[in-house]
């Protein structure tokens, strides 16, 4: 993003960390969220909102270091985690709700977010037999491994809400682009 942070980039006239974390709100789900250390904009992103915010001091490793605080901050035993990485634009609360629902169906199966196609994509919900694998993570593969030779239901969510993941400036610009046209 070449200094900028996607994490803040306006999305409905609020920065994308804000409208994901009231998406998950909105669903009725308990929501973490994992921040470097020190937050600055990001924490500010999240203030009045009533989230369980999770310093990382080992940001640096990569995902895995937030998979890992993520699930160590887990309240009360619970069924699943749902990793939603926080630069998916698409992602909205009916999104979250309906992944949630077809866990609660199959809480020992892994749900992932998939495009309208059946292309996987995200958010993922690991069953708590897997949570050892998600502790064991080591490094930005993310939680990858932990899907290996698991029979994953994919969840199929409108158009590319699963698949829509922006990294770039060029890429921001192209998906606006094409929202507003």
């Amino acid at each position: 993003m070449r200094g900028a942070d996607k994490l803040l980039e306006e999305v409905g006239g609020e920065p994308l960390l804000t409208r994901l974390a009231r998406a998950g709100l909105a669903a009725g789900l308990t929501v973490i969220v994992t921040l470097p250390e020190p937050a600055g904009a990001r924490g500010e992103a999240l203030a009045g909102l009533d989230v369980l915010r999770v310093p990382v001091p080992d940001a640096a490793e990569g995902m895995a270091a937030s998979i890992r605080a993520g699930l160590a901050a887990c309240p009360e035993d619970p069924a699943g985690l749902m990793i939603l990485p926080a630069d998916m634009p698409e992602i909205d609360a009916a999104d979250l709700a309906l992944l949630a629902e077809a866990f609660a169906e199959e809480p020992e199966r892994v749900m992932r977010g998939a495009g309208e196609d059946g292309t996987p994509g995200h958010p993922v919900i690991f069953p708590r037999r897997l949570f050892p694998a998600l502790a064991a993570l080591r490094g930005d593969e993310g939680a990858r491994r932990a899907l290996k030779g698991e029979h994953v239901r994919l969840v199929p969510l409108p158009g590319r809400h699963a698949l829509t993941d922006l990294d770039t400036p060029e890429e921001w610009a192209a998906w606006r682009a094409g929202r507003s046209g």
